[in-house]
Order: C-alpha cells, then sequence, then structure tokens
C-alpha cells in the first residue's frame, strides 16, 4: 500500500482471448477488447493473409496503429499501405477500410467516444 492509502485496483481486460470479428464482411480477423471506458476503447486485431474489414462509416473517431506486418487502409475511397510503426486516423463519419493481402498485421485500435 502506498503512503496515502491508496491500493492499485487489478481488474480483467474485458476480452482477453482472440475471437472472431462478428461483423459481416470481415474475414480472417480476430480481435481482442483490452479496455472500455465511456470516452475511450482499445482493441487489438489480427488479421491473417487476406483478411479484411468491410468499408463503413463509424460515429466516432479512431486511430489504428499497427503494430506488426503490413496491410492497406482507405478512408472516403482513397487506400494506402500502413506497416509496422506508422499510424492513421479515421474521422467520425467517413467511410473506412482495412485489410491484407499477402502477409498478416496486428493493429491497436483506439476508439474515441465524446463525453
Amino acid at each position: 500500500m502506498s503512503a496515502n492509502g491508496v491500493k492499485p485496483e487489478i481488474r480483467p481486460v474485458p476480452r482477453s482471448e482472440w475471437r472472431p470479428l462478428p461483423f459481416a464482411g470481415c474475414i480472417n480477423v480476430e480481435s481482442k477488447a483490452l479496455l472500455r471506458l465511456p470516452q475511450l476503447s482499445i482493441a487489438m486485431l489480427r488479421f491473417q493473409p487476406g483478411g479484411t474489414i468491410h468499408e463503413h462509416a463509424a460515429a466516432i473517431d479512431i486511430d489504428v496503429i499497427c503494430l506488426e506486418g503490413q496491410g492497406l487502409t482507405s478512408l472516403d475511397g482513397r487506400s494506402a499501405p500502413i506497416q509496422a510503426g506508422e499510424q492513421v486516423r479515421w474521422p467520425a463519419g467517413i467511410p473506412h477500410r482495412l485489410w491484407t493481402t499477402g502477409s498478416g498485421m496486428t493493429t491497436l485500435m483506439v476508439e474515441h467516444t465524446p463525453t
């Protein structure tokens, strides 16, 4: 216990096991939910070669951070490669997509929910 009496609160993450994304149009992509707060959610996505998240818009801003591998992202129909060590922001309301071709990729997804 610290000097002010505060003890660390250890809690489980929302979903620590890899599970397939349950959305139509999502193929060969698994996720883990790491943190859910009213204003912020963090998840990891793991793409197999040929994995894809269908094009869609979200009501919130999302930051995508590529941790391993490489793939492609699109924003409002314009695509660009993304690889380990790079990030992209998907602004709210704009259609976006993420996919891989010949290699796998692991990303960290940071969803910003307005409070």
